[in-house]
């Protein structure tokens, strides 16, 4: 751990830069630095309300810095704060006594200044990338303290979003993650085995039950009829109907008969309705993952091979994405948790989910490290923006319903929960046009996500992509040029 001579512990990562003009790659340096466990300092986003900028900016440079990375470019070197920060960064190489103090990071061809003219630079040229893995292999060479877990400051997307977003005055149509509940059976019935039976054996079986039901005092709540519980209940025993309740009425008023107050029919109700989704997407070969907030279903290799292209859309605008693939040596799997909700009419809120697994010939073996998975989707999902996000969860509705325009839940009695496959669209009377991603008619740069025509973006490429390849370049030894 490197110290002052004031003793104060130093652990962070100093960016230098200009701006605006460094601006979106310090968005995009910055949380994969904090994703490592880094804890970073940029102007953009580590100065509040009432600060005296520059007081604070060295300070923290002075007595806070364990490195500074630095942006170079002829026009960032030539900014008169950077100069100056180089200046106090050289007085610390000597005082800390760490010749590698300066990190010089080459965002383009840049002549030689004072003061940095011989260090050894890191080459963000060609691909940002390729220069963060070579960034985050120095840092651990040179034992730079890792201050945090991987907890990255959401400010950084929440700046970034309120500069890339501006509005239009013209109506934009909006797609939601909200899936219609179009019907669902008129009937709910309680069915109670006709003799003695063992309470738990009931338990259990219910469990693991093909169709949703509810264990409810002796027996079960359910959609399904007596027939469709007698094989897999056979150890229980016979069931026959004790009640039966108008769904409708159910949910607004529970049922006396059955002893089950309004407010509790409708979690009844919900946890019905979860079940069915979650049983159906199991009895389709989706892969069942459990997260904190519940189950979640992903696609498997036994439905689609890697890299294969789902197509989506209407009739005429149709669309492809992929929901397997490889990076960086892992498989990742699209996948949809759904919670269903009552207010303010029937629908399914479904959440996008990515799992990451090792490759394996013979079996999934997914990764079991919730910290690994977290720093997987924050470095490989950040790339994929709202089309990408967009097109993955049409092209996951269109696996799961098939050549219909809905998904059938079966629930019993000959019955099911049909869910519309297109998700509730609205329109808003604002459009918000990203201004640094690209226009309306292109489509997302990664060849992983949406087919279409190549990328036209209404501004320079910013790189943000790790993934965004930049035209090939002579190879060049890594010293100033």
């Amino acid at each position: 751990m490197m110290v002052d001579s004031q003793t104060n512990i130093r652990e962070t990562v100093f960016l230098s830069k200009a701006t605006p003009g460094d601006d979106a790659f310090a968005l995009w340096l910055a949380p994969r630095l904090e994703a490592e466990g880094y804890r970073v300092f940029a102007d953009i986003l580590s100065l509040d309300t009432g600060d005296v900028w520059r007081r604070k900016i060295t300070d923290t440079l002075q007595n806070k810095a364990v490195k500074m990375v630095l942006c170079c470019s002829d026009d960032t070197l030539a900014r008169r704060g950077v100069i100056e920060e180089i200046g106090i960064a050289e007085d610390l190489t000597k005082e800390l006594k760490d010749p590698n103090f300066i990190l010089p990071l080459k965002m383009e061809r840049f002549k030689k200044v004072f003061g940095i003219g011989e260090l050894q630079y890191i080459n963000f040229e060609n691909r940002w990338a390729d220069g963060l893995a070579e960034l985050l292999k120095s840092l651990e060479r040179q034992e730079v303290p890792k201050a945090s877990t991987g907890d990255i400051n959401p400010n950084w997307a929440a700046y970034q979003h309120r500069q890339a977003v501006h509005l239009e005055d013209k109506p934009e149509v909006l797609t939601s993650n909200w899936l219609r509940i179009l019907s669902a059976p008129d009937t709910l019935y309680l069915l109670e085995p006709t003799g003695p039976f063992d309470e738990d054996a009931l338990k259990t079986r219910a469990a693991d039950f093909v169709l949703p039901v509810i264990v409810h005092e002796r027996g079960v709540l359910t959609f399904a009829s007596p027939f469709d519980l007698e094989e897999h209940f056979l150890s229980v025993g016979r069931f026959e109907a004790k009640a039966e309740t108008a769904l409708s009425d159910f949910m607004e008023h529970g049922s006396e008969t059955m002893g089950i107050e309004a407010r509790d029919a409708r979690n009844m109700v919900v946890n019905l309705f979860r079940q069915a989704w979650e049983k159906h997407m199991s009895a389709n070969g989706f892969y069942t993952h459990t997260y904190a907030t519940g189950a979640a279903h992903h696609v498997d290799a036994s439905q689609i091979e890697l890299n294969k292209r789902i197509s989506w859309g209407r009739q005429g605008e149709r669309r492809s994405s992929v929901l397997r693939n490889k990076a960086r040596g892992k498989i990742w799997s699209y996948g949809v948790s759904a919670q269903p909700s009552l207010f303010p009419w029937p629908h399914y809120r479904v959440k996008a989910r990515v799992l990451f697994s090792e490759e394996d010939k013979d079996t999934l073996k997914v990764i079991g490290e919730k910290k690994d998975q977290h720093r997987l989707r924050r470095s490989i999902c950040s790339t994929w923006r709202n089309k990408a996000w967009h097109g993955r969860l049409m092209a996951f509705l269109e696996l799961l319903a098939g050549d219909s325009p809905y998904v059938d839940l079966p629930v019993g009695g000959g019955g099911s929960i049909t869910v519309d496959a297109m998700p509730v669209q609205v329109t808003s009377p604002k459009t918000a046009r990203q201004v640094f991603v690209q226009n309306e008619e292109a489509e997302e740069e990664d060849l992983t996500t949406l087919s279409g025509p190549p990328v036209v973006r209404d501004t320079e490429p910013d790189a943000e992509e790790d993934d965004q390849l930049a035209p090939e370049k002579e190879t060049e030894d890594n010293s100033v040029s």
